[in-house]
């Protein structure tokens, strides 16, 4: 399902798309030196968040491997791609199986780092608020089919793309409040799972944390703000630009589609056509960034399973 809402989303924003077009600009007109700079920040944000997620496991009494951690992370994020929010899971059993940590523990350290992690969105939503508030007013109108002469889709697309998405989020919301019931009754869970969830307030160096959090976040916009300097069309756009459109992205992909698929795009597009950008340009950017980049998480997602594989056979044998 969630890959044929974000298949149905993605139709309605290219199906006038030309293309054709995107092998000459990946082959011709893209800077692939600045496209390699941001995938080692890509890369590196996967690898710091295996650090932090070590960090967090440590006042629980567990010390699992940094590589291990990294790794986990790395099948985590691909996972995510065949169903979302799966991949939390996911990095839970691999250590699990890897090191012994406890599953509902590590689920626990999880969902606090989650809860850091959204303050850091908030924070970087507010900052790209006060930076850029007149480009996302507009944005916001433009996204409910209010204003006419913004012209990236008709009415119809931004309204069925809006209500698709609120209502993918609202199912979503929906299963994990039902799972969440299901754990209630089982005490001894609860127990281990919310030991994991206080696990921060237990932490001895939880300054490293913090700064490994903002660390993670800052890779995060390099990966995609270094994108801009790909091509020519975008690489006159300010930082703050850039700031808004990662937070837009970033709000995105909470509609659980592979990676943010779909609504993604539509934040990304509907963005860069307020601040000049073309459709046609803005629908190229967004296309050949997303692909790219989940192109990246899957291969990362291989490496990881082949890494943790190698070493368990070490181990064994």
């Amino acid at each position: 399902m969630p890959i044929l809402l974000g298949a149905v989303i993605l139709y309605w924003i290219y199906r006038d798309f030309d293309f054709s077009q995107v092998s000459g600009v990946v082959c011709g007109e893209m800077n692939l030196w600045w496209f390699a700079l941001s995938t080692v920040f890509g890369v590196m944000s996967h690898v710091i968040r295996g650090w932090r997620w070590r960090l967090s496991l440590e006042p629980l009494g567990y010390r699992p491997g940094s590589a291990n951690c990294v790794y986990a992370i790395f099948v985590a994020y691909a996972a995510n791609l065949v169903v979302p929010r799966v991949g939390e899971v996911s990095r839970c059993a691999v250590l699990d199986r890897t090191d012994g940590v406890p599953f509902v523990q590590s689920l626990g350290t999880v969902v606090a780092e989650r809860l850091l992690d959204t303050v850091m969105v908030l924070a970087l939503v507010a900052t790209a608020l006060a930076l850029q508030w007149k480009v996302f007013y507009a944005f916001f109108v433009a996204a409910g089919g209010g204003v006419s002469d913004v012209g990236l889709f008709s009415s119809v697309t931004k309204i069925v793309v809006v209500i698709v998405s609120v209502a993918a989020v609202i199912a979503l919301l929906y299963i994990i409040m039902r799972k969440m019931a299901l754990l209630a009754k089982i005490k001894s869970v609860l127990r281990r799972f919310w030991e994991g969830v206080t696990a921060l307030g237990r932490m001895k160096n939880f300054s490293l944390f913090f700064v490994e959090t903002v660390a993670i976040w800052f890779c995060y916009f390099m990966q995609f703000y270094l994108c801009f300097f790909c091509f020519s069309f975008s690489s006159e756009l300010s930082v703050a630009a850039g700031l808004l459109l990662f937070v837009a992205g970033s709000v995105a992909v909470v509609v659980p589609t592979p990676n943010g698929a779909g609504p993604w795009h539509f934040a990304i597009i509907s963005m860069m056509v307020l601040y000049g950008v073309s459709q046609s340009d803005a629908g190229m950017f967004a296309l050949i960034v997303h692909s790219t980049q989940t192109a990246l998480v899957a291969l990362l997602g291989v490496v990881g399973l082949i890494m943790i594989n190698i070493k368990n056979f070490f181990i064994k044998f």
